[in-house]
């Protein structure tokens, strides 16, 4: 099982995303925001971060830059977006455009941090 920070203000997106992450196998934490994103990244432990990109306050870009210039620069961060050209080569592991099949990003997650392939919809 991997830890999973998702951060994202819009509450239905939040949802959806962690149903299908914890159906998959995973503990999945939620951000409504950029500045609680990086507040519980601080804080806690996570095998990858999820952020979208354009949130009020802090956005995407600014939550990949802190991980990037943190101690746990490591962590894969994948960003999801509307207008994914603006994220490309900007320090994101993977970049999703919105809207994604969630096995797509289940796919990604599992990729990304190694976890044995398990599909949203088998759980």
């Amino acid at each position: 099982m991997c830890t999973i920070l998702v951060i994202d203000d819009e509450k239905g997106i939040l949802g959806v995303i962690r149903e299908a992450l914890t159906r998959s196998g995973h503990d999945v934490e939620i951000a409504l925001d950029g500045i609680e994103g990086i507040q519980k990244f601080d804080d806690g432990s996570y095998d990858m971060v999820i952020t979208d990109l354009r949130m009020p306050g802090l956005d995407g870009k600014g939550v990949v830059d802190h991980i990037r210039a943190s101690g746990k620069s490591a962590v894969p961060v994948i960003g999801i977006s509307g207008t994914p050209w603006q994220i490309q080569d900007s320090g994101f592991d993977e970049v999703l455009a919105k809207p994604f099949p969630l096995q797509d990003l289940v796919e990604s997650v599992n990729k990304l941090t190694q976890f044995p392939l398990k599909t949203a919809m088998s759980a």
